[in-house]
Order: structure tokens, then sequence, then C-alpha cells
């Protein structure tokens, strides 16, 4: 295994924290303008029946589109998070390296 550098690791952590924020807000912000849109695409529907607007909305193209690009943010936001997590364990496993090396050097001396 390749040694770590844990002060990489946590300017990793530190660089990507805004990109990771920033998706994390665009996922939870498409998330609830779909809410939003169905209601408009409700509204500007000739149906009369609640399911028949419902049906109307969810088939909108408008809505089909703001699904897609709830996809690609989330697409987006769960690799920051994983490497975000990447970054943390390999923090945590310099962090075990460490004590296991200094026990070592117990043993020895």
């Amino acid at each position: 295994m390749s040694d770590i550098d844990p002060n990489r690791a946590v300017d990793y952590i530190l660089a990507s924290a805004p990109k990771f924020a920033k998706a994390k807000a665009e996922r939870v912000y498409l998330e609830e303008y779909r809410k939003s849109l169905k209601a408009i695409l409700m509204r500007k529907s000739i149906e009369k029946s609640l399911g028949a607007q419902e049906c109307e909305a969810y088939a909108h193209k408008d809505y089909q589109d703001l699904l897609l690009g709830l996809k690609d943010a989330i697409e987006i936001e769960e690799k920051f998070r994983w490497d975000l997590i990447g970054a943390q364990a390999r923090i945590e496993i310099w962090r075990s390296q460490e004590a296991s090396n200094r026990s070592i050097d117990r043993i020895l001396k």
C-alpha cells in the first residue's frame, strides 16, 4: 500500500466541501421545485379532476426535463459525497497505520 498523506486528504476535504455543498443545494432545490412545477402544470391543465391534472403534469415535458436534471444533480452530489468519505477513510487508515507503527516501535525497543 502506498503512503497516505493525511494533510493531502484534509486539503482535499476542505477544497471539496464548497462543491459538495453546492451540489447538495442544487439537488434539494430541484426536489422542492418539482413540487412547485407539478402545481404550476396542474393549474394550467384544462382537465377537471385532480387525478387527470396530476397525470397531465407528470407527463409534461417540463416535468420530465426537471427529473433528468434531478438525476444529474443526485449523481454529482453522490460523487462528491463518496470522494469525501474516501478522503476521510484515508485519514483513518493513516491513523491506524501510525498507531501500529508506534506499537511495533515499542516492541522492538
